[in-house]
Formats: C-alpha cells, sequence, structure tokens
C-alpha cells in the first residue's frame, strides 16, 4: 500500500521538519548498456558527480533520452534540456510537448516494443497518474541520490514515482482585452466574461485541466474526491458562453482569443515573463479556492535508454535541476532543503507569487476525483475541449 499524501502547509518550516538531508553514498543500478550505440564525442571534459561515474558512461554509451510533454517554458524545462543535453554529450528526442499525463501513458503503452525514438524513456505526470501506472507495469523504479530529501508524502516508497515540483491554479489574464480582472472562481461567471475563458487541456486527459475542475469545486463548497459541484460550474460556465472550448496556451491568451487562461501559476508567470508588457499579463491566484497540484517523475518499464533515464533524473533532482525549476516560477520537491542550506539565490525566492492557505490534494482525493471528471465531463458539461485549430 503506498502512503497517503496528506494535507501539506505551502510553509517550509513544516515540509522541512519531514524531511532530512541524506544523500547516498551508494552508486545507482546502472542497467547493461545497449551495445551497439556508441558513446558521444565529448571533447570538452564532464564533470561527474561522486558516485555517478558509471551510470554517466552507460547512459552516454545509450547516447539518447527521449522526453515526452516537456514544453520548453513549462518549469523552464528548457534550460534543463539544453544543459544535460550538453554537459553529458546525449541527444534529446522531445516527443509532443503539448501531451497530457493521460497521453504520456499511452504512449508507453503503445510503445512496448519500440526501441525507437517514440518511446519514451521517462515521464512527468499529475500525481493521480503516478499509481496508475504502477499498478500498470509502465514504470521502473530507481531512488535518486538526493532520494531522503524527498518528502515522504510524495513518493512511493519504493522509487517508482516521486513528486518533482508543484504549483497553483491561477488566472492569467490578458490586461488589453479584459478591463475588470477576476478574483475568483465566482467571477469568472459573471456575463462580462463571454467567450473569454478557457482551460489548459482536455479535462478527459489532461491532469492540469482535471484539477482545474476540482479546484472550481473546492471553491463551491464541494469536495475534491467528488467534484460533482466543479463540474457543474463549467457546466454553468459553458452554458453562459463564457467558456471557450479550445486548449488555452500562451499565444492564444497573447492574441486575445483566451484572454483568460486557467492555469498553473508558473505557467502563467513565465508567460507574462515572455510577452515583456505586450500584451500587458496579470496573474491572480484565485481568493475563493487554492489549490497546488504536484507533479510526479517516473522511468517506463520499457525504456530504451533506461540509464539515461537515470541519469536524467539525478539532473532533475540535484540541487542545480531543482534550481533551475525555480527559475521558472515552480516549487521543485526539495525546496525545504535547498532553503534550509541557503543554496538557492535570493532573487529567485523573492520571485515565487504567496499561495498561502493552498491545500494539498490527497493522493485518493486526486485519484477519486479524476475517474468523476473523466467519466462526467461529457454528460454534464458538454464541452469538447480540443486544440485551436
Amino acid at each position: 500500500m503506498r502512503p497517503r499524501m496528506q494535507r501539506m502547509s505551502y510553509s517550509v518550516s513544516v515540509l522541512i521538519g519531514v524531511i532530512v538531508l541524506v544523500l547516498s553514498g551508494c552508486a545507482p543500478a546502472v542497467a547493461p548498456a545497449a551495445p551497439q550505440a556508441a558513446a558521444p564525442d565529448t571533447e570538452a571534459a564532464v564533470e561527474v558527480p561522486a558516485g555517478l561515474e558509471e551510470l554517466v558512461a552507460a547512459a552516454q554509451a545509450e547516447g539518447e533520452l527521449t522526453t515526452i510533454a516537456l514544453p520548453r517554458n513549462w518549469c523552464n524545462y528548457g534550460e534543463a534540456l539544453d544543459t544535460f543535453s550538453a554537459r553529458y554529450g546525449i541527444k534529446i528526442n522531445e516527443l509532443n510537448p503539448d501531451a497530457g499525463s493521460g497521453d504520456e501513458l499511452e504512449a508507453i503503452r503503445a510503445n512496448k516494443d519500440n526501441k525507437g525514438p517514440q518511446a519514451p524513456d521517462v515521464i512527468d505526470i499529475g500525481f493521480a497518474f503516478g499509481p496508475q501506472a504502477q499498478a500498470e507495469g509502465l514504470i521502473q523504479p530507481y531512488k535518486v541520490s538526493t532520494w531522503d530529501t524527498i518528502p515522504d508524502e510524495v513518493k512511493d516508497p519504493e522509487g517508482y514515482w516521486y513528486g518533482d515540483y508543484y504549483g497553483v491554479m491561477s488566472f492569467m489574464v490578458n490586461k488589453d482585452v479584459v478591463q475588470n480582472t477576476p478574483q475568483s472562481w465566482a467571477d469568472l461567471l459573471s456575463e462580462e466574461y463571454n467567450a473569454q475563458i478557457a482551460l489548459s487541456g482536455d479535462p478527459r486527459a489532461s491532469n492540469q485541466a482535471i484539477l482545474s475542475v476540482q479546484n472550481a469545486s473546492l471553491a463551491a463548497g464541494g469536495t475534491l474526491e467528488d467534484p460533482a459541484k466543479g463540474l457543474e460550474f463549467f457546466a454553468e460556465l459553458n452554458n453562459k458562453g463564457n467558456l471557450v472550448p479550445v486548449i488555452s496556451n500562451n499565444a492564444l491568451v497573447a492574441r486575445g482569443e483566451t484572454p483568460i487562461r486557467i492555469t498553473w501559476d508558473y505557467l502563467a508567470l513565465g508567460g507574462a515573463d515572455e510577452m515583456a508588457g505586450n500584451p500587458p499579463i496579470e496573474v491572480v491566484i484565485p481568493s475563493d479556492g487554492r489549490l497546488a497540484g504536484v507533479y510526479l517523475q517516473a522511468i517506463s518499464a520499457y525504456a530504451p535508454h533506461p540509464n539515461a533515464a537515470k541519469l536524467w533524473m539525478e539532473f532533475l533532482y540535484s540541487d542545480e535541476g531543482q534550481i533551475i525549476w525555480m527559475k521558472g516560477y515552480c516549487h521543485p520537491i526539495r525546496e525545504p532543503d535547498l532553503r534550509a542550506r541557503g543554496v538557492v539565490p535570493q532573487e529567485l525566492l523573492d520571485k515565487l507569487p504567496d499561495v498561502s492557505g493552498a491545500v494539498f490534494p490527497t493522493n485518493d482525493q486526486l485519484v477519486q476525483g479524476k475517474e468523476v471528471v473523466v467519466a462526467n465531463w461529457d454528460s454534464i458539461v458538454g464541452a469538447n475541449v480540443t486544440d485551436a485549430q
């Protein structure tokens, strides 16, 4: 039985109490390297972290890593991908950056016998999808060397999946189009927002969109595990004509086609930086319901490049990797440890928004709520949310 993720206070002092910094001195398990892959030509000396020499050599022998669903402007993944590839001389195949968590699992299922570039090595999925992937045998266990600094509440004890970062649901608002910025979920029902509001995914497959419905339920006085009130909220939003049935992104916000985007705060804040005032963007953490969403990392059980996958995990969970995520406004899962040791630049700490009062769902709440949303979105809301044409 996996441990349940308890409701966690956003307070760093509380989180620090649940983790202890114990860097493992053991070298990680290394899968047999693919003999047909030649080691990349890396003229520059690679600084290998202590204890990872064998893993680095095996990963470089594989020569490639295949990722999926990693938009470069999501959590500053662009810098992470480029830094890892340049440092270790490993080519990265980036599949379908805009895929949802459900799509990631389907990509593993569809490519079990495929050792080519269409088979993902690693996945970054919503919390509710981790136990599902484990139950289906889609992922394999691996514990990074910083394992003990990841809170127990957000990792499988055997290492099948582990939290990577979290953010809070927000409203990203184009101020050239929207005169009065909504401050709450209830405000979104106003007639002044007709044909202006969009989700950032399909609620039948996207973790971000599913959690948006659960957040709306919380704001309407409902629960996370039975988000019926959230579905009713979006049904009303759709009936009023306020909901635009497309998957929103920063470009659609900038063009005014979806001037109010429901999305994670780190995506909204990163988008605001990219637009640099053209158009002006306001980011709001809603006052009547704040939901934190933890994402997970895992390695495919069928990974064509298992050693590169493990090295990628080591990189992401190093201090450097965690701070790269923080540059993209994400709260890395090891943030309490980083803060306690004083390794985070103050300017990064100052950039993070106040998300006090945010609720961290348990895994049971996430799984139960996901099932309700996926099963009932079509019948209750009736909006076919798809990519913009």
